[in-house]
């Protein structure tokens, strides 16, 4: 079985000058050990909120590193420094509005201020770029709403096959005929 690779980038000015401990990405790779039975390897890195870094990071972990699927988090508010979204859109073939759709709605249902949220997700190459927000709950809740469909995007793309604990999460794959 192939071994996947997941990209794991927070985006912070604070935690990576070491002001904070990165409980956002570790949320991440929590969530995802949870998720997933296959194997799976992590490529993670923290940066600041430098749009061409970001930029640099994301084609270097689909590009370089061969990840299948890359997970952002931070970044994606209103502040004049959140340019995750803009990265992730310089560096994508093809968006996917339908994941940022679905993380916003998932996160109206526990706070009115996620509409302020901009999380995209998009394709590039044979890879699934996603971009999460910054708090840990919100994370496990976006994570929650559109993992089920992540799977499966994958497979379109020929990537590794992704299984899951389906008592935690359950992948949507259409039925065979």
């Amino acid at each position: 079985m192939d071994r996947a690779k997941i990209g794991i980038v927070t985006v912070s000015d604070r935690a990576s000058a070491g002001v904070y401990d990165d409980i956002s990405g570790q949320a991440i790779i929590d969530t995802l050990n949870e998720y997933l039975t296959s194997p799976w390897e992590k490529v993670y890195k923290i940066i600041p909120d430098e749009q061409e870094l970001i930029e640099q990071t994301l084609k270097d972990m689909v590009d370089v590193d061969g990840c299948s699927l890359v997970v952002t988090t931070g970044g994606t508010g209103p502040a004049k420094r959140d340019v995750t979204p803009e990265a992730t859109e310089a560096v994508c073939d093809r968006m996917m509005p339908g994941f940022g759709e679905l993380m916003r709605a998932e996160s109206l249902k526990f706070v009115p201020t996620a509409i302020l949220s901009r999380q995209t997700a998009g394709l590039r190459g044979s890879s699934l770029i996603v971009n999460l927000p910054g708090k840990p709950k919100s994370i496990r809740e976006c994570l929650d709403a559109v993992f089920p469909a992540i799977p499966y995007c994958i497979d379109l793309m020929e990537g590794p096959f992704l299984e899951c604990n389906e008592e935690v999460i359950k992948p949507f794959r259409p039925k065979a005929k």
